[in-house]
């Protein structure tokens, strides 16, 4: 722990840089987490060596350190700072809750936050998962609940994001089953819903 006490939110930002797993300017930690790191908290921060902070033009760019990290994991047992509110009150019972989780399944702190995959990348991804699937199918349309299973890592809003995006280009085609009646409850979960519709498979003319 660093010998300098850390207020509610310096200690909030050194969270979300470790959520987040990338270096964030000001401007990114508000939309994330609805704070920045400036002034006496920065070089606070910086000093202790928990978050390393550069210029880019005219925004820093904030990122955690491995002490940074380091200090993170501690806080997962740590007591609820005095004063915290309601709000710190929740976020350091949902702490304890991930210790307990960790400490379940032997994963260390930096195995659940990792950067969020590219756009482009996941799309590749995606038609490299359907070329394989309908290759061993023998079939052109490949389930939804095929691809999911094949691609278990990516976050269900992320890959949603992906085939509404890749139903926008030529031949890719994201459709709803006509034979509703042939649905198990696995492929109703894995439905993609855009357009009014929940679709349940996809088929892509040049994978």
């Amino acid at each position: 722990m660093p010998a300098q006490p850390l207020n509610l939110k310096e200690r909030a930002v050194l969270l979300a840089l470790l959520a987040e797993a990338r270096p964030l300017t000001n401007a990114e930690l508000r939309e994330s987490a609805g704070i920045t790191l400036d002034g006496a908290s920065r070089l606070k921060l910086n000093e202790l060596k928990l978050v390393s902070s550069s210029k880019e033009g005219r925004a820093f760019v904030h990122e955690i350190t491995d002490d940074g990290a380091a200090w993170c994991a501690d806080e997962l047992t740590a007591e609820r700072p005095e004063r915290s509110g309601a709000g710190g009150g929740a976020l350091y019972a949902v702490l304890a809750g991930l210790q307990r989780y960790l400490q379940r399944t032997g994963q260390l702190l930096s195995d659940l936050f990792q950067p969020a995959e590219p756009v482009d990348d996941l799309e590749t991804r995606v038609r490299t998962a359907y070329g394989v699937l309908s290759s061993k199918s023998g079939s052109s349309w490949v389930g939804l609940a095929a691809l999911r299973a094949e691609l278990t890592d990516v976050d269900r809003a992320d890959l949603d994001a992906v085939l509404q995006q890749l139903s926008r280009q030529p031949g890719v085609h994201v459709q709803a089953e006509a034979n509703q009646q042939a649905l198990t409850g696995e492929d109703h979960e894995a439905a993609v819903r855009f357009g009014g519709s929940s679709r349940h498979l996809l088929k892509i003319d040049n994978p």
